[in-house]
């Protein structure tokens, strides 16, 4: 069994603000800054959004996806 108040002490916490610029196609288009980092990044849809807040918490150390990546 998974002690849950112990897990969630383990993960990395990141805070974003994400600015929608736009909403085209049923998504959104805007830009996404990472506040720890100083980073931000434009991104194309809310699912490149939701994968470059995943890769910054590093949730996912597969990921393969070059659209999603910080710069």
């Amino acid at each position: 069994m998974v002690d849950q108040d112990n897990m969630q002490d383990s993960r990395k916490k990141e805070s974003f603000v994400v600015q929608i610029q736009f909403n085209q196609n049923a998504t959104w288009q805007g830009t996404l800054t990472w506040i720890e980092k100083k980073k931000v990044q434009r991104f194309r849809s809310t699912l490149e959004m939701l994968k470059l807040m995943d890769t910054a918490i590093g949730s996912d150390p597969d990921a393969d996806d070059e659209e999603a990546v910080w710069k």
